[in-house]
Formats: structure tokens, sequence, C-alpha cells
């Protein structure tokens, strides 16, 4: 591979900004011109992604699942149980804030006497 210059590289990503459309321009600059790498290598398929344990999300939504009966969970529970593996996997804020508020309520719920 052809190590560029700095000086290269920022003609090259002028040249992409510059061909843009005006909407995809003003994404970008709302964003952060500076921060914005048009070069950057694309992320891993979400069906090769794997977490900490080494699972992909569909091993740990199938894994979870396995504990349940299926009595205990509808389709809805179940589409709630893959969407926040995947935000997880993905490394997803939203995802990690409803992980930790759900973790801490149920901190604060066994702390109280309820059931969970």
């Amino acid at each position: 591979m052809i190590e560029l210059s700095k000086e290269d590289i920022e003609i090259r990503k002028k040249a992409v900004f510059d061909s843009m459309s005006l909407k995809r321009q003003a994404h970008i600059q709302k964003k952060g011109y500076e921060k914005w790498d048009p070069f950057s290598e694309p992320k891993d398929p979400i069906d090769i992604r794997r977490d900490k344990t080494k699972r992909t999300t569909q091993m740990l939504v199938r894994e979870f699942l396995q504990t349940m009966t299926q009595e205990n969970y509808s389709n809805a529970y179940g589409s709630g149980v893959l969407e926040i593996a995947l935000g997880i996997i993905n490394d997803d804020d939203k995802y990690k804030g409803m992980f930790d508020f759900s973790c801490w309520y149920r901190e604060l719920l066994m702390k109280e006497g309820q059931k969970t």
C-alpha cells in the first residue's frame, strides 16, 4: 500500500467532500469536518461482531432466551432482547444507558424489598 503525505490526504479528503451534495456536506460540517475520515475502514458486519465473551448477538440472545420458558416471554420481549443485545455489542450509548438504568433499578427494588 502506498503511503500518502498529509497534504495528499487532505487534497483527496477535500475532493471527496466537494463532490458530495450540499445536504451531506452540511451533515459532515455539523459533526466536524476535521473529525471526518472518508477513508476509514468499514466496521465488521453485524453478524460477525462479538462481545467481550466472544459471542455474537445471536448467540447471546439464544442463550438468554433459553433460560426462559416460552410462556414467560412474548415476541415483543424477544424483540427487545435482540435490540438491546445489538446496541450493547455495537457500543451504542443509548443501550448502555438503558442497561445501566435497568441494573440500578433492579438493585433499588431489591434494596427496598420489592419483587423484580
